[in-house]
C-alpha cells in the first residue's frame, strides 16, 4: 500500500510542480524581469490556461489524497511543496485575473470640471470621438485596468480604448471580429506590447495588431493578418493630446477615471499594484533600453529607443513620424502611404498632432485640429499609433520608413531616416 501511495503521491506532486512552474514563468509577469520568456509558451498558457490549470491542481488534489489516505511522501516534503503550489498558482492567477481586471464595459466617464480632481491640465491623454462625443483617457488612469469602455458606447458605437504602459500606446478598437463581439482580457505582455485573450476562442490578440493569432500568417517582417479585413478588430481613430487641449477642443467631452474601490482588501491592493506599475512605467519612460528585455528582434538605432513615434500601416506600406520633426518643417507634412495621400499635422492650441486622409487632390497647407481645410472636411487615419516608444513600433514593424514627406516612398537603411536616405 505504502509503494502505491508514494507512487500517486510523487506523481501528483511532479505534475503539479511542473505545470505550476511554467504558469509561473509564462504568466507571472515579474518573471521577465530576469527571464526572457518565449512567446510561443505564452501563448500555449493563454490558449490552454483552464485547462493547465486543471491538470496542476488536479495533481497537487492526487499528492495529498495519497498523503493523507495511504501515508504517501513525508509531511515535511507535501507541507513545502502545498506552500510552493499556493505561490506558483495563485501570484499569476491574482496578478492576472484581479491586478489586471478591465472596465472594459463598466468605465466611469466624468465631465471635464469634476475630472480635473484626478487630472492635471498637462497631463497626456488618449482620445476617441464619434460626431462630437469625445472621450479622454489619462495614461495614469488607464495603466492598470488597460481597457476602458461601457455599454453606453461612444454615441452609441461599441468602442473600447486599449492601453499598454509599456509601449505607451492606446488604440480604440471595436471589439468584434466578423460580427462576433470578442470577450477581452488582459493577460501578459510580449515585446513590450500587450496581449489580450479572446476569451470566447482562448485565442491572444496582439494589441498592436488587433487580429487574433489564429487569423495571422508569417512574413518576412513579422506576423501579418490575412488580406480579409473582416479578421481583425477595427480600429477607431485615436490621437493624442493634453488634457487642456482636450478642454479646448471638447469642452463637453467626458473624461475616464479609474476611481478607487470602496471595497478596502481591493483599495489596498489596486494601491500595490499602481504603485508599483507607477515606479516602472517611470523608468520605462527615462532610460534607453526596455526595462523588461523580451524583445524578438536586435534593436533599431536609427532612432532613440524611448522616441515617440506616430506610425501607420497602409497596405503593407509602414510609416513613423516623430512630432519634432513635423513641427521643425512647418506644423504640416504631406505624404503618400500605401499609395493614399495623407497629410500629418501638429496643432500647437490643443498639443496634438494628427494625420489625415488627403482627398483633395492637392497639398494641403492650411487645416485645423478637426481636419477642416477650405478644400473640405478631411478624414482621419483609424489606423494610428499615437505617440508610442519608437523601440516598440520597430519590433512589431522592422521595415517602417522614419519621416517620410512628398509622395516618394524612400527605404531608409538602418542609421537614416527616409529623409536622410534621399538626399
Amino acid at each position: 500500500m505504502a509503494v502505491i501511495g508514494n507512487l500517486f503521491f510523487y506523481g501528483g506532486l511532479a505534475v503539479s510542480l511542473v505545470i505550476g512552474l511554467l504558469y509561473f514563468r509564462d504568466l507571472g509577469d515579474v518573471t521577465q524581469m530576469v527571464l526572457k520568456v518565449k512567446r510561443a509558451n505564452m501563448v500555449r498558457f493563454i490558449r490552454n490556461e483552464n485547462r493547465l490549470l486543471a491538470a496542476g491542481l488536479a495533481g497537487a488534489a492526487i499528492m495529498t489524497l495519497a498523503h493523507f489516505s495511504v501515508g504517501g511522501g513525508p509531511f515535511w516534503l507535501w507541507l513545502a511543496a502545498f506552500l510552493l503550489l499556493v505561490v506558483l498558482y495563485g501570484f499569476p492567477y491574482v496578478w492576472v485575473h484581479v491586478g489586471l481586471r478591465n472596465q472594459k464595459n463598466t468605465a466611469q466617464y466624468l465631465p471635464i470640471k469634476e475630472a480635473m480632481e484626478w487630472v492635471s491640465p498637462s497631463s497626456p491623454v488618449l482620445v476617441i470621438e464619434n460626431n462630437g462625443v469625445a472621450r479622454a483617457h489619462p495614461d495614469a488612469q488607464i495603466m492598470r485596468p488597460h481597457l476602458a469602455g461601457n455599454r453606453e458606447g461612444l454615441d452609441g458605437e461599441n468602442v473600447i480604448m486599449t492601453y499598454c504602459a509599456m509601449a505607451n500606446l492606446g488604440i480604440g478598437y471595436t471589439p468584434s471580429i466578423e460580427g462576433q463581439e470578442l470577450d477581452l482580457e488582459v493577460l501578459a505582455q510580449h515585446g513590450n506590447n500587450l496581449i489580450l485573450r479572446d476569451n470566447r476562442t482562448g485565442e491572444p490578440v496582439q494589441q498592436i495588431y488587433g487580429f487574433r493569432d489564429r487569423d495571422s500568417k508569417e512574413s518576412e517582417n513579422g506576423p501579418a493578418c490575412p488580406l480579409q479585413p473582416q479578421l481583425a478588430m477595427r480600429p477607431w481613430p485615436t490621437f493624442r493630446m493634453t488634457m487642456r487641449g482636450f478642454a479646448k477642443a471638447y469642452p463637453d467631452g467626458k473624461v475616464f477615471i479609474n476611481k478607487p474601490s470602496k471595497n478596502p482588501i481591493l483599495f489596498l491592493f489596486d494601491l500595490a499594484i499602481e504603485t508599483i506599475f507607477s515606479s516602472e512605467i517611470s523608468r520605462q519612460h527615462r532610460v534607453n533600453a526596455p526595462i523588461i528585455s523580451n524583445m524578438n528582434r536586435n534593436g533599431d538605432d536609427r532612432l532613440h529607443n524611448k522616441t515617440y513615434v506616430w506610425g501607420i500601416d497602409i497596405d503593407g506600406d509602414v510609416v513613423c513620424w516623430t512630432d519634432d520633426f513635423v513641427i521643425e518643417n512647418g506644423n504640416i507634412i504631406n505624404a503618400k502611404v500605401g499609395g493614399k495621400d495623407l497629410v500629418v499635422v501638429w496643432d500647437p492650441k490643443v498639443e496634438s498632432l494628427g494625420i489625415w486622409y488627403n482627398d483633395t487632390a492637392a497639398p494641403v497647407t492650411d487645416i485645423d485640429f478637426f481636419g477642416k481645410t477650405p478644400a473640405g472636411k478631411l478624414t482621419r487615419v483609424e489606423n494610428v499609433r499615437p505617440g508610442m516608444f519608437w523601440h516598440v513600433w520597430a519590433e512589431f514593424f522592422p521595415n517602417t520608413e522614419i519621416n517620410r514627406t512628398g509622395t516618394t516612398s524612400t527605404k531608409s537603411a538602418p542609421g537614416e531616416t527616409a529623409t536622410e536616405a534621399a538626399q
